[in-house]
């Protein structure tokens, strides 16, 4: 659901920039070879296999980029789920509960897409409850009313489809197909937000109406930090939109997204919380405030409202299934392995 996180991580680890094993001159004309084949491909706008030849860093940027995707929709179940009990109505909680499993779906076909790179599952998960792996930082704050789910649909998951529309035509061709179902299945989460919202607005109370003002208030700026630093800021772009996993900077994906959202917070009768919002008539673009980088460095860095307790959150309910994924592995050995023939 959110790719932030290629673009907020330091050096690999330890194992980087350890002494390399003397190669013949065949080997490295081999490599070479293979390489110049990579790159015709990614120049000529084709997609790579999980059996085709890759590039050490291509497999290690994808494999951090996709891992941490799934982590952000798998961390991203834990604000929502905690308001299905609480929801006002019936279709309400009807609504959220698909949308949560929709959520744990994606973070599925995204590991799966993953362990295609050659890492396992219990690797991945393994990152990300020991916090060194990272997940999108908009999952760090905490949802206050009912409002803020309809309003995690309406900018969140719209911030989301943003960024992950162009991912459809990543070079990585399990993780583009991964993407077609997950992006059809966000569209229908940022309508159903969308249209909680607007039912409170138009139909409801001024205590509805003013709990909608302050969760978009708080969600804001978060939603344009999703979209990760600034182009200047951001070192792994540039090699990312190389190589063909990136699409749209970071910049270009921000804008895209304040254009398309001020005419629905038109529509919604709310004010978006920036006094420096104003339409650019010379650029045709909507001009729009400075972020606070520091916030995003914070949370990011693991200090933000609520990182510890999602990732608690998180690493407790992991330990809590272990009789789940133990009972239905006993299942597929028992229906797997050969019947014993009796003397």
């Amino acid at each position: 659901m959110y790719t932030q996180a290629m673009d907020t991580m330091g050096r690999d680890g330890p194992g980087e920039g350890a002494a390399r094993p003397v190669r013949s001159v065949e080997e490295m004309q081999r490599e070479r070879h293979l390489q110049e084949r990579f790159d015709a491909r990614i120049d000529d706008g084709g997609f790579i296999e999980a059996k085709d030849w890759m590039p050490e860093n291509y497999r290690r940027t994808l494999l951090r980029q996709i891992s941490q995707h799934a982590h952000s929709e798998i961390v991203g179940m834990l604000p929502e789920g905690n308001w299905i009990t609480r929801a006002p109505t019936l279709k309400r909680k009807a609504i959220l509960m698909a949308k949560v499993q929709d959520e744990g779906g994606h973070g599925l076909y995204l590991y799966a897409a993953a362990e295609t790179l050659g890492s396992s599952r219990d690797e991945m998960l393994g990152a990300l409850h020991s916090g060194r792996a990272k997940y999108s930082s908009i999952f760090n704050y905490p949802t206050l009313t009912w409002a803020d789910i309809g309003v995690i649909g309406w900018l969140v998951d719209g911030a989301a489809i943003m960024n992950q529309v162009p991912i459809c035509r990543c070079s990585y061709a399990p993780y583009a197909r991964a993407m077609v179902r997950i992006c059809r299945e966000e569209s229908f989460h940022q309508r159903q937000g969308y249209d909680s919202l607007l039912v409170m607005m138009k139909e409801g109370t001024e205590a509805q109406r003013a709990m909608v003002q302050d969760a978009v208030d708080r969600w804001w700026w978060p939603c344009l930090m999703m979209f990760g630093p600034t182009d200047d800021q951001s070192p792994n772009s540039a090699q990312s939109m190389r190589w063909g996993i990136k699409r749209i900077s970071n910049d270009d994906l921000r804008q895209k997204f304040v254009d398309a959202t001020v005419p629905q917070a038109e529509v919604l009768g709310v004010t978006l919380p920036d006094p420096d919002l104003k339409w650019n008539e010379a650029r045709q673009h909507w001009d729009f405030g400075p972020i606070d980088w520091a916030e995003f460095w914070r949370v990011v860095g693991g200090d933000g409202p609520c990182n510890r307790e999602r990732l608690q959150m998180r690493v407790d309910a992991w330990e809590e299934g272990a009789w789940v994924r133990e009972a239905a592995l006993a299942h597929a050995r028992k229906h797997t392995e050969p019947e014993k023939v009796s003397a």
